[in-house]
């Protein structure tokens, strides 16, 4: 039993602080989302205008105003550190994995609570989430408050919980948008509809102290981007990034309508094969009301983002709070250990062999030239320490695996833990400067020269993170640096001041040159 022995317990309590801020910094700025969060950020206090958002000097309608706000805060206190831009994201996952527990430990008893936080800390999708500088924690964070509190209203008819739920969805539509509306009102309105509680729904969804909520947390910004910038602000946020995302493809994010189906399992990792037997008992489950409604939550979200024409792996993740739980209670059902530490064991043998994997890919013909030569570095850039960590990693795992005098779940946690510390130690840190050093070893460069610096052919935000200076994007002039990509630079008329991986520094010659 988890919760009988203390020392065991309170390990469990303390890895979401180990996953989500254990060496935070320890990675560059991963392009192109961190980098334009955390330039967006860093534009507000350049513009001295903190309720509008800018990238390199131009309109940035990708998200709402909160999750900037949050980052202000870090800047303003770290300055403009990998660390002060990741603070709010994992501050948020720390917050979602305890609110998991918390939960948990109402419902399911205090083991599965623990269980249940053992997965939200360690499966790495969430873990990727809760160590980048973009919006997506925040957003997982209260779309499980919500739904959390929308639950307490439906099992207790209390209503302090229903107007909590209001508060977290007005704070992520400032965060993302209409999705926060979508998902909780949805999910309750499967649920109900299951139960014929269409009037309690209906109560519930249209109280009116619950909207006069929304109303006063939601419309000053918004109305103030509207009137601010009119028909950019529509045809940017809620159009193109809004609609557009969801009828068509964006930015060349698409997939087939089985995409998420693949990707659920990949993203909770290592807990892939639990998840999976944990599906023979949806309709056992059915019977029970909140495991019902946790299955409807985790089945409407991949059913929503698979209808959707833009695709990426993190959208399913507002669903996966509910398999936490899912998973962590049901648990004890698991037979044949060799299944389910199978992705684990593969998971941790990749981490000792990427550098090598790297390599043979950037001397390979796949993808384009600029990422080859940004992974031809990977096996410089892997040093002693760095396989020394994968390998104990692995080695330990397989000790506890083969050796250990424990059950299945038991197992899986400590194995867990290893991989968490494996990426958060060097894996992490090591992918960061193979695939983002050269861009951030650019900026060193040019922020020293006196010339202006333009980015040419090259889409790196985290470029003007580091110069702590906007990029304009476009052709250079005569007497500009550019920063480009090796692949995309003329083969004359121009001189390489600087070369790293995939990334050139170049200027126009002269007459003379």
């Amino acid at each position: 039993m988890l919760s009988r022995n203390p020392v065991v317990a309170t390990l469990i309590l303390l890895l979401p602080l180990a996953s989500f801020f254990l060496l935070l910094g320890g990675a560059p700025l991963f392009d192109v989302d961190e980098g334009a969060f955390s330039e967006a950020t860093r534009e507000m206090f350049a513009r001295g205008d903190f309720l509008s958002t800018y990238l390199n000097g131009e309109h940035r309608f990708d998200k709402p105003i909160l999750v900037y706000w949050f980052q202000a805060l870090g800047y303003l206190i770290f300055g403009a550190t990998e660390w002060a831009f990741r603070l709010p994201s994992a501050v948020a996952a720390v917050i979602w994995s305890y609110a998991t527990w918390y939960f948990a430990r109402q419902r399911f008893g205090p083991d599965t609570a623990l269980a249940a936080l053992a997965v939200a800390a360690t499966a790495i999708g969430p873990f990727a989430i809760g160590r980048a500088a973009t919006a997506d924690a925040l957003l997982n964070m209260l779309l499980a408050l919500a739904l959390f509190d929308a639950w307490r209203h439906l099992e207790s008819g209390q209503r302090t919980p229903l107007l909590r739920s209001y508060v977290w969805i007005a704070l992520g539509v400032l965060t993302k948008g209409p999705i926060a509306l979508i998902v909780p009102g949805t999910v309750t309105l499967l649920y109900c509809a299951t139960r014929g509680e269409w009037k309690r729904w209906a109560r519930s969804v249209f109280d009116p102290t619950g909207w006069a909520i929304l109303a006063v947390l939601v419309t000053p910004w918004y109305v103030y981007a509207l009137f601010t910038h009119g028909q950019n602000f529509i045809d940017g946020f809620i159009l193109k990034h809004n609609v557009e995302r969801f009828t068509g493809t964006l930015e060349g994010h698409t997939g087939s309508l089985f995409y998420y189906i693949f990707a659920v399992p990949l993203l909770l990792l290592p807990w892939t094969s639990p998840l999976i037997a944990s599906l023979r008992n949806i309709r056992a489950d059915a019977g029970t009301g909140v495991r019902r409604f946790l299955w409807i939550w985790a089945g409407f979200v991949v059913v929503f983002f698979s209808l959707s024409g833009t695709k990426l792996p993190h959208y399913v993740l507002y669903g996966s709070t509910p398999l936490f739980l899912l998973i962590a209670a049901h648990r004890d059902s698991l037979r044949r250990g060799w299944v389910h530490f199978a992705p684990l064991t593969l998971l941790l043998a990749l981490f000792v062999a990427l550098p090598l994997v790297f390599d043979l890919l950037s001397a390979s013909s796949a993808g384009n030239a600029y990422y080859r030569a940004q992974l031809g570095d990977a096996l410089a850039r892997a040093d002693a320490i760095y396989y020394t960590v994968t390998l104990a990693c692995l080695l330990l795992w397989l000790a506890v695996a083969l050796r250990l005098p424990a059950g299945i779940w038991s197992k899986m946690m400590v194995g867990a833990a290893l991989q968490v510390l494996a990426l958060t130690t060097v894996v992490v840190p090591w992918v960061g400067n193979v695939l983002q050093g050269p861009v951030k070893e650019a900026a060193a460069f040019v922020r020293e020269r006196p010339e202006p610096v333009v980015a040419w052919r090259l889409d790196v935000p985290s470029l003007s993170v580091y110069r702590e200076a906007v990029t304009p994007s476009r052709a250079p002039l005569a007497g500009e640096l550019a920063v480009t990509r090796i692949d995309r630079v003329p083969e004359t008329g121009y001189e390489t001041l600087f070369l790293k991986g995939g990334v050139a520094v170049v200027r126009q010659k002269t007459a003379e040159e």
